[in-house]
């Protein structure tokens, strides 16, 4: 295949802007890293926040240091509450995107018999605890159909929600698998309209671990009584990170992690504990305080910059991986949906993905594989045993693209 040149493509962003989000980006002068779904590139001065209070660590000791840093600790909740439009202590802080999710599905007070509605595409360890659930408590997983372009069928939504009374509605806004965006301000309009007539207690959970970083999240709009994101990914923070937006209604029903600690409650006499107010139930005594302040440090990085432009440019650039993609013989990308995120998904005839992805990797190119056990239905959906992922971010370049695909034409020769 012959190398395409880079069309001359109108972004919001600056040339300019560009070249300083690069220059903020230590890794960009290393690696072409298409690998944001998987992990982002981290700013500098969010690099520089986690180590400075590690050495701080050093001099002083771990518990004085998180002392001494209470206010810019605190700063953190601040931060995840301007991005997602809530109050600070709606924000719980965890390790990562599945450790935020388990403790909101744990909060669920499941009967037997209990319905728990989700869609084919929610992520792959979501889908692993409704099966766990199932089997523990008696429940049934029951799935939303999908249109013919991928996203969730509002219809069947609303009847589903209607008919079956769910203790549960779990929604993934982009799966890992593919660059598929789900309608979820549609959805959260179906929920709420549903819950007002009904008065059911169906409580909903918002996965957005892929959408968080590229996309603007209102829980006003999105309705959702639980919301769970990482901060590695798309928002370019550290990894082993997360946190968990709960919702007013559902602090109010007193709803709780299944496993509590010194933090989330009080024991307050000797058969008796009593759970604090507000999101801190949902957390842990024992945070790695430098990482808190390095995910403080990525919002504050994401919300000095448009949002909107953000979207752009990685659709932008998303769409214009899948078209170059789409001219290497037997390429076939996997992607549907009528809107499309940050997430190329693909599959090469008669190629070996591990292969694929070390030979990129000389190249100081990141992608990763995706297999069918990932996403099941999804995968069989499309005949197809694995993928590659490319992720590209707003600090990446259509040159970066043209790299990569030149790069892959040329292994596959």
């Amino acid at each position: 295949m012959e190398r395409v040149q880079s069309p001359i493509l109108q972004t919001n962003f600056s040339d300019q802007n560009i070249i300083d989000f690069r220059n903020d980006t230590p890794g960009c002068s290393n690696v072409v890293h298409l690998n944001n779904a998987g992990s982002g590139l981290m700013p500098r001065v969010v690099s520089n926040a986690i180590m400075a209070h590690v050495q701080l660590e050093s001099d002083i000791g771990g518990y004085e240091a998180a002392a001494l840093q209470k206010d810019v600790v605190q700063e953190f909740y601040h931060q995840a509450a301007l991005l997602l439009n809530c109050k600070p202590t709606n924000i719980a802080f965890t390790s990562s995107a599945t450790d935020a999710y388990t403790r909101a599905l744990s909060s669920i007070p499941f009967r037997e018999g209990d319905i728990i509605l989700t869609s084919t595409n929610d992520f792959i360890s979501n889908q692993i605890q409704f099966l766990s659930c199932q089997k523990r408590f008696g429940i049934h997983v029951v799935r939303v159909a999908d249109t013919d372009s991928g996203e969730i069928d509002l219809n069947d939504l609303h009847e589903k929600l209607h008919t079956l009374r769910p203790r549960l509605l779990s929604i993934t806004h982009i799966p890992t698998n593919s660059g598929l965006i789900q309608p979820v301000e549609a959805i959260g309009k179906i929920v709420k309209a549903y819950r007002d007539s009904t008065r059911e207690d169906t409580w909903y959970i918002l996965d957005a671990c892929q959408s968080i970083g590229q996309l603007q999240l209102d829980v006003d709009v999105l309705h959702c009584d639980f919301l769970s994101v990482t901060a590695r990914k798309f928002l370019r923070g550290p990894r082993g990170t997360g946190f968990l937006f709960i919702s007013d209604r559902a602090l109010r029903s007193n709803l709780e992690p299944l496993f509590l600690d010194m933090r989330g409650a009080e024991w307050i006499s000797k058969d008796r504990y009593q759970i604090r107010e507000d999101a801190t139930r949902f957390e842990d005594w024992e945070f790695a305080y430098a990482l808190v302040l390095g995910t403080s440090e990525a919002i504050k990085y994401y919300l000095s910059i448009d949002q909107h432009k953000i979207t752009t440019r990685v659709q932008q650039l998303s769409n214009y991986t899948r078209q170059q993609l789409a001219g290497i013989n037997g390429t076939r990308v996997l992607d549907e949906g009528k809107e499309k995120g940050g997430l190329v998904t693909f599959t090469i005839d008669g190629q070996e993905p591990t292969h694929l992805v070390n030979e990129l990797s000389k190249r100081k190119i990141n992608v990763v594989p995706s297999y069918r056990n990932f996403a099941v239905m999804d995968f069989d959906k499309k005949k197809a045993s694995w993928a590659l992922r490319a992720s590209p971010h707003y600090y990446n370049t259509h040159a970066e693209i043209d790299e990569f695909v030149h790069a892959l034409a040329t292994i596959l020769k």
